[in-house]
């Protein structure tokens, strides 16, 4: 730190201090916890520890991407964790092995293991345009719009769950390359680790180097100021909605592979971990602000959150009471910002 450094430090009056204080706030809460997970068990810093958080980290970071995007452009999207539920299906029904006495297709021969990724990926930007589309051209509230997506994707999937060969149970037995794909490792860096990282690439240049991006946050900034700039609002919405969607395919393919099975229940509950790591890294409902490296960030303080409170052995009551008031913190902390801009 140089002197100049150090001088603009001590100027700093006690209004600044405040401000800096409120505007980090969430960050040295995360930190204070983080430190008391490491205090309680030293054991806690570890390669292998830090492997598993990556490792974990990884699906959760795609999924933050989808849903991040539609933040941007003031919406959001409860469906996300049927999406990926129904992505996850779909790749552990085709990709099982041919010995596998439950099969979910008896007679289905070896696939190629993109053409599930594929069909995943379709299916839920299929579902994903149609909210796009509902938010975009009948103007209705995204909350209200993916909430009812996610009621209706919940009853689809499970059809398509019960209609196996052997009927609704959980579908496991995977085919050896798909297992080795996902939860594989090339010279020592999980695989998984490796496609967050270039999805996190994909992703930032598309948010900062391409029309489309320029286009997300003048849309999430101002709607009307956009559109008499020459945006095509609505297109816009759109495409975000089925940007996000892709991702929740990639998401669920990877996720039934990694946990080993997959059923109806699967993806419940994500939504909420992935909007909650968007608002923790600076994403804002406010719309038009956000970075890839927020949501990075954010990703990485709840899975070390999430992960430390269970190896120190906290009950899982208490873990979600922590987890809710760092998701209430954070927004709040991002209203009274928006409230101060405006």
């Amino acid at each position: 730190m140089t002197a100049l450094s150090i001088g603009k430090i001590r100027a700093m009056s006690k209004e600044q201090w405040k401000e800096l204080f409120v505007k980090n706030a969430i960050y040295i809460v995360i930190l204070a916890i983080i430190a008391f997970i490491i205090i309680s068990e030293p054991a806690f810093l570890s390669f292998t520890v830090f492997r598993n958080i990556l490792t974990q980290s990884a699906v959760r970071l795609i999924l933050a991407f989808g849903v991040g995007g539609i933040i941007i452009t003031q919406g959001t999207d409860l469906s996300l964790g049927r999406s990926v539920g129904f992505a996850a299906v779909i790749a552990g029904s085709l990709l099982q092995r041919a010995d596998y006495a439950s099969r979910f297709y008896p007679d289905l021969v070896a696939l190629p293991l993109v053409v599930p990724l594929l069909l995943a990926c379709a299916v839920s930007a299929f579902f994903s345009a149609i909210n796009g589309w509902v938010v975009a051209k009948f103007k209705i509230h995204p909350f209200l719009a993916t909430l009812g997506m996610m009621i209706t994707l919940y009853g689809v999937l499970s059809i398509y769950f019960a209609s196996g060969a052997p009927g609704p149970q959980p579908i496991g037995g995977f085919d050896t390359r798909y297992t080795e794909f996902v939860i594989g490792s090339t010279f020592g860096i999980p695989h998984l680790v490796i496609y967050a990282a270039i999805v996190s690439v994909i992703v930032w240049v598309l948010w900062n180097k391409t029309t489309f991006g320029k286009n997300l946050y003048a849309v999430g900034g101002n709607p009307e100021a956009a559109k008499v700039s020459g945006v095509n609002v609505s297109k816009t919405i759109i495409l975000v909605y089925i940007m996000a969607g892709v991702l929740y395919g990639i998401g669920g393919f990877l996720e039934a592979a990694r946990i080993g099975s997959a059923n109806n229940g699967t993806g419940f509950g994500y939504e909420l971990d992935a909007i909650a790591a968007c608002v923790v890294g600076g994403i804002s409902f406010s719309g038009g602000i956000g970075k890839v490296s927020g949501a990075i960030t954010g990703v990485l303080m709840f899975t070390i959150i999430s992960y430390g409170m269970t190896f120190i052995g906290m009950d899982q009551y208490y873990q979600y009471i922590i987890k809710g008031a760092i998701i209430v913190a954070a927004v709040a902390l991002d209203a009274k910002k928006y409230i101060k801009k405006t």
